[in-house]
């Protein structure tokens, strides 16, 4: 009989460590089969094309750099390296805040939209192959129900939450 205040960890049944694997084993290949399709057809990585959708559905094609670490689930050091890039390309540019001296927006600009136009249909085409078009329907909704109940669990609304946007 187990005891309750063991400190042995609660080790992986057979079962749960075959899923994780699985797991582990299709998010590396799926991230590494976007990236390898958005860098053959607009020199971007995935996390790139990501912030570009993101500015192309804000209001006036903006966000504040902490809205878009947040909606990109990456540090704001790395969302920083990535605009800078971006602007170099020419397809994002930063404008300060008028209401706050330390803020800054990240802007989509006409050539961004236009690169996202374009590559756009590649990259869903590459999500639909690798992702949807091997599940059926019930899969999927199963799919995108588990993927949101993990998410929520890792986004705590604690305000000590250590979450990537906020390092």
């Amino acid at each position: 009989m187990e005891s309750m205040n063991s400190t042995e960890p609660r080790w992986l049944t057979q079962d749960e460590q075959l899923t994780w694997r699985a797991y582990l084993h299709a998010t590396t290949l799926l991230e590494d089969h976007l990236d390898r399709q958005l860098q053959r057809d607009a020199k971007m990585p995935h996390v790139y094309f990501g912030l570009l959708v993101a500015l192309s559905e804000a209001p006036r094609r903006r966000l504040r750099m902490t809205e878009l670490a947040i909606n990109a689930k990456i540090t704001r050091s790395r969302l920083s390296h990535a605009i800078a890039r971006l602007e170099k390309s020419g397809w994002v540019r930063r404008e300060d805040c008028p209401s706050d001296k330390r803020g800054q927006f990240a802007v989509l600009t006409d050539e961004g939209l236009e690169v996202l136009a374009k590559t756009a249909p590649g990259h869903v085409s590459a999500v639909r192959q690798a992702l949807f078009d091997r599940l059926t329907p019930e899969q999927q909704k199963s799919l995108g129900e588990i993927m949101r109940i993990v998410a929520e669990g890792l986004q705590p609304k604690d305000a000590g939450a250590d979450l990537p946007w906020l390092r």
